[in-house]
């Protein structure tokens, strides 16, 4: 038996793909919100938390500290983002730590994140540098969009944050494909530097 670990990402890249897409189908306006949300609870807990905190410690048995931060730190968001839209839902003090100007700054906050992380990628592979391109254009126009209702322009903060869901779709969509392509030794399109 080999003491070599197998290659972490691609679990940590289909737990991030999966539910993203999932959660950014729902805030398009594709799927249906009340129906839906349980379904993306337990992804973001399990698959989206859980799956990529696993693939985060893998990566760091394999001495790879950007893969370490990336995946753990994702996983964690996963969870936190449930576990304050779930305490919001049961308890009303809860509520008020998470309306629409808390979350714009939470969601900032994971922007800045992606886009220092950003930079870790630009040594790796195109499909790589674009799932965390999109992400940190996902997390700031979310952002964005809860800034604006939070300041009174509803409409312009809803239609904001469709777009934001469609932007999410890809975003999760391409982390998808990478992991594919890594597990599978097929990529459809390059994924060379």
């Amino acid at each position: 038996m080999s003491d070599e670990l197998a290659n972490p990402a691609p679990l940590g890249l289909i737990g991030f793909g999966m539910t993203t897409v999932l959660l950014n189908l729902r805030t398009a306006g594709l799927i249906a919100a009340s129906t839906s949300l349980g379904m993306i609870f337990a992804m973001g807990i399990f698959y989206g938390g859980f799956a990529q905190i696993i693939a985060g410690l893998m990566e760091f048995r394999k001495g790879n500290t950007f893969g370490t931060v990336a995946f753990t730190s994702y996983g964690l968001f996963w969870m936190t983002f449930v576990f304050l839209q779930v305490f919001a839902s049961l308890d009303p003090a809860w509520a008020a730590a998470v309306d629409k100007g808390s979350m714009s700054a939470y969601l900032f906050c994971w922007g800045v994140f992606t886009f220092l992380m950003f930079f870790g990628t630009l040594k790796t592979n195109r499909v790589l540098q674009f799932v965390f391109f999109s992400l940190f254009v996902l997390f700031f126009m979310l952002s964005a969009a809860d800034l604006l209702v939070y300041v009174g322009s509803t409409a312009a903060g809803e239609a904001l944050a469709i777009a934001a869901g469609i932007e999410g779709v890809v975003c999760g969509g391409s982390a998808f494909y990478l992991a594919m392509a890594e597990v599978n030794g097929w990529p459809i399109f390059p994924v060379e530097e």
